[in-house]
């Protein structure tokens, strides 16, 4: 693990490893230690520049070697990822502070991503179109879209700089990467590395860290992309959007959520609680898709309630080197801070807390709490951390209603015994995705991922891949002669 540290603590630009050239650094911190694991100069608007321009050289050159070459170096990476499994764990566990369960799922997902990544180079497909006029043959190319400029978040900073860097690469684009400064490594570094020594050619992946207070809007702003694959917070996204309106490019927004599980009174109580559990506390709740709000119909709130708390009480918390912590540190000091204040302002407001977590350092631990007032602004907001909202109901009508008072739309979960209830309560929801009798974190190669609302615009995944990172172009030929009105 160290060697990720030691070794790929810079920026990689047209294929070479080299220190930014910015008058200060980032220095990347172990969240549960403090251990400083590397300090890396910060790129500048001038290697900005000089990273965008590299792609936008070797882009052609890649997309004109066919799907074939693409493929085998996708594979290679792959099998690389394979054999590197260990040391990205232990490094995914130091730099993010998650544990052992939560880096297994990341690099899971991660290596199923890449096996359809491979598989997308051979999707795109050229297409013959029928014309009213005679002699005319309309022919539709699906093209890359040149350069894709990606950024990508903190918290599965490895999965999702690769949910968009693989397939870009493998649809025949050339990608500039800015992972957060947080987790600059394994959403950055370590990707570069995988993608180096699978054999991909120079200026292809170029990695640049670095801060927005140093770069300002030149990432989104330069010419040369085409594409801006952001995932991230709302209120970011929203600035991401219009920079891009303004320079005409497409951006593709994966953004928050307030997600809700909920519980029908047919449901099985146990299984719901697992689920609930699971989605609300998976990564300190350190998830988009995490489970802000447990709805549960009153005639069961009781027997849910007990059991709910009776296994979050349960959660360790503590080292995530230790194989039994559940709940490990979140990802600085900021956030810590941020989610104790969520606790203590739902608690003036008049809310009980079930379960009162204690922060120190880093480390915040599981809270629970019930009673929230309906107006709170809480339950419409997306809380980054460890604490859940117990809210009852009663009947599906209230349900589906408090559900949808948000003003996200992201995914959701309900548990109920009757499947075809579930389906249709599902479909009276305003997310991108919905799960019945399941939890609400999921994301699966093949299908597309992606809210409704304020939590993003377009899809990736699958299919929905090639929308976003390739553009289609119109040849007509006219065999005949065609007729002119002057």
């Amino acid at each position: 693990m160290s060697s990720y540290f030691t070794d790929l603590a810079q920026q990689y630009i047209d294929g070479e490893w080299r220190p930014g050239t910015g008058s200060w650094e980032i220095i990347d911190f172990n969240p549960y230690d403090g251990e400083k694991l590397a300090a890396i100069t910060i790129a500048t608007v001038d290697e900005i520049d000089q990273a965008y321009r590299a792609a936008a050289r070797a882009q052609k050159e890649w997309a004109e070697a066919g799907p074939f070459a693409r493929r085998a170096v996708l594979e290679k990476a792959l099998r690389l990822l394979e054999e590197r499994e260990q040391e990205l764990t232990e490094m995914i566990i130091a730099e993010l502070g998650g544990t052992h369960v939560k880096a297994g799922f990341e690099l899971h997902l991660a290596k199923e991503f890449l096996r359809e990544a491979a598989s997308l180079t051979m999707r795109p497909e050229d297409r013959l179109i029928p014309s009213p006029d005679p002699g005319k043959e309309n022919r539709l190319y699906r093209l890359p879209v040149g350069v894709v400029g990606v950024i990508s978040p903190f918290n599965f900073p490895f999965l999702l700089s690769l949910k968009s860097v693989a397939p870009a690469l493998a649809l025949g684009n050339a990608v500039v990467l800015k992972p957060h400064q947080d987790t600059p490594v394994a959403g950055g570094s370590a990707i570069a590395k995988l993608f180096e020594d699978a054999g991909l050619p120079a200026g292809l992946l170029n990695v640049v860290i670095t801060d927005i207070a140093e770069i300002g809007d030149a990432f989104l702003a330069h010419p040369v992309p085409k594409v801006i694959s952001f995932t991230g917070s709302d209120k970011i996204g929203r600035h991401v959007a219009t920079v891009c309106a303004q320079h005409f490019k497409r951006a593709v927004l994966e953004l928050g959520g307030n997600s809700a599980l909920v519980v029908l009174d047919d449901a099985d109580i146990d299984y719901a609680v697992d689920a609930a559990v699971f989605s609300r506390y998976v990564h300190q709740g350190q998830v988009c898709m995490a489970a802000n709000r447990v709805l549960v119909d009153r005639s069961i709130a009781d027997a849910f309630t007990a059991k709910f708390v009776a296994k979050v009480k349960s959660l360790k918390t503590g080292d995530p080197r230790d194989p039994q912590t559940v709940i490990g540190p979140v990802i600085n000091a900021s956030q810590a801070e941020s989610i104790s204040g969520t606790v203590e302002q739902a608690l003036a407001e008049g809310a009980t807390a079930l379960v009162r977590g204690t922060t120190t350092g880093n480390l915040v631990e599981p809270s629970v709490l019930t009673g929230i007032p309906a107006d709170s602004g809480l339950l419409r907001q997306e809380v980054f951390g460890p604490v859940a909202f117990l809210i009852p109901f009663d009947g599906e009508e209230e349900a589906v209603r408090l559900v949808n008072d948000t003003p996200y739309g992201l995914s959701g979960a309900v548990h109920t015994d009757d499947v075809e209830r579930g389906i249709r309560f599902a479909q009276r929801i305003d997310t991108g995705m919905f799960h019945v009798n399941d939890g609400t974190v999921h994301d699966e190669p093949l299908v597309p991922f992606g809210g409704e609302k304020n939590s993003g615009v377009g899809r990736l995944n699958g299919e929905t891949t090639l929308d976003a990172f390739t553009t289609l172009k119109w040849i007509s030929v006219q065999r005949g002669r065609s007729g002119f009105p002057f």
